[in-house]
């Protein structure tokens, strides 16, 4: 499980993109959908106004909303009740248990994820704490992994005792994109066909000053970051079609000149034709010719 703690300015920005559709999405039906309220109720309206003005009454605060997402891996499918468990257990350690709150469940993706949205502004005219938040969500997750037996996730080095931070760390999703950029390059000697190879995998290749891809799930992650510069890609792909012209060239001078013709015109049937029709008309010049017996003994 992968846990996300944003803070920021705007309560009603935050819980409209959490209870909304996102442009083109109207057919589709409602991509959210409330688990659980804490303190608040009724329709998206009635939320944001509650949450509105229990925020207003702190107007120093300005980042008054924490915006927590949890992520799941795909084909990790929980049922509404965990869920619901899991953001309670969130509450208790990160200390909202007794502030607004509203749990939602997206459902616009390949994996399964919740949001929740808190009001920082207490009842108690209190504001809720943001220290070592990072840490917290940290050991959250790796305690929700062991109590749901879920699939384990590392946490960040900083948040590892000393004996593991300089451990090499295996990220399944870069070792991927690697693993793809690599066969994509085998298969093309040129840019555009590099890119329609990535393409067919999922990805977006993005192109400017460098070049970055989003996989299927929409995470953007830079070439260099997993060994494939842009100039790195150009250098390759250079590399490519100046190995398939040698190859080219010394196939042609191993090869007939009526043949080296037909591969520079790329017209293979045509030479069966034309092989064929010479055969036919003339069989003796495709024939080796028959060499003249050297006469024995004397001659006068």
């Amino acid at each position: 499980m992968i846990g996300k703690i944003i803070l920021g300015k705007s309560l009603r920005k935050c819980l409209n993109y959490c209870l909304s559709n996102k442009p083109g999405q109207e057919e589709k039906g409602s991509r959210a959908q409330i688990l659980e309220c804490n303190y608040v109720y009724g329709n998206k309206k009635e939320i944001i106004s509650q949450f509105e003005d229990l925020g207003n009454t702190n107007p120093r605060l300005a980042n008054k909303v924490m915006h927590i997402t949890l992520s799941f891996p795909p084909g990790e499918i929980l049922s509404p009740e965990k869920l619901k468990e899991i953001a309670r257990e969130c509450a208790l350690n990160l200390g909202f248990e007794k502030n607004q709150s509203v749990v939602i469940q997206h459902n616009d993706t390949k994996h399964q994820h919740i949001h929740i949205v808190v009001n920082r502004v207490g009842f108690d005219g209190k504001t809720l704490s943001d220290s070592n938040n990072y840490k917290k969500m940290s050991d959250f997750c790796r305690n929700m992994e062991k109590k749901f037996n879920l699939t384990p996730v590392q946490s960040p080095r900083k948040f590892q005792p000393k004996l593991y931070r300089d451990l090499p760390r295996l990220d399944v999703r870069r070792e991927k994109l690697k693993s793809d950029i690599s066969r994509s390059l085998f298969r093309s000697n040129s840019f555009e066909g590099f890119e329609k190879q990535m393409n067919s995998l999922g990805y977006e290749v993005i192109k400017s000053r460098g070049i970055a891809f989003k996989d299927p799930e929409k995470v953007y992650t830079k070439g260099s970051q997993v060994g494939y510069s842009l100039s790195k890609i150009g250098n390759m792909l250079e590399s490519n079609l100046k190995g398939q012209s040698l190859l080219l060239k010394k196939k042609l001078n191993k090869t007939p000149a009526l043949e080296k013709n037909l591969l520079n015109n790329k017209t293979q049937n045509g030479f069966q034709k034309i092989l064929k029709a010479n055969f036919e008309s003339e069989p003796h010049i495709l024939l080796p010719k028959k060499k003249k017996k050297k006469k024995r003994g004397l001659s006068f």
